[in-house]
């Protein structure tokens, strides 16, 4: 078990969630609200994909660029006869493609109230929880 981890996988991904829901009541500033979800939208990408898959599941991801400018993504696995916590294993899988639903219901909500301005940082926070969950989901093949 991890718990270290487990608590900054859950800090980062619920942290954006709760400054988007509720920045706006205790902060008067969209920019500064704007700011503080981007960052923990960055901090828990990375934390994601770098520690918390690492350490929760045994798996990790990442992109290199090639010398002839193409992608090429890595998948790594722990070796099989690691065999992860399930507490964690649950964990990170559920809240892994819970995030991003929440995050696209969020955006149906911005479209119903034709308020775009939010809209951007939903879109941000669908595109990297996004990326994560592809990374995962091809690392768990």
């Amino acid at each position: 078990s991890h718990p270290i981890a487990a608590f900054f996988f859950l800090v980062f991904r619920l942290g954006s969630i709760a400054m988007y829901l509720f920045g706006s009541i205790f902060i008067k500033n969209f920019s500064l609200v704007f700011v503080i979800c981007i960052l923990l939208l960055a901090f828990d990408f990375w934390t994601v994909k770098n520690v918390s898959g690492r350490l929760l599941v045994g798996l990790r991801w990442w992109n290199e660029i090639q010398p002839d400018g193409s992608n090429k993504w890595v998948f790594e696995s722990a070796h099989p006869n690691r065999k992860p916590n399930s507490s964690d294993s649950k964990l990170f899988w559920t809240v892994l493609y819970g995030t991003p639903i929440i995050w696209m219901f969020l955006a149906f909500v911005c479209l119903i109230t034709w308020d775009f301005s939010w809209l951007v940082i939903v879109a941000i926070a669908i595109g990297m929880s996004g990326a994560n969950v592809v990374g995962y989901t091809q690392c768990d093949k």
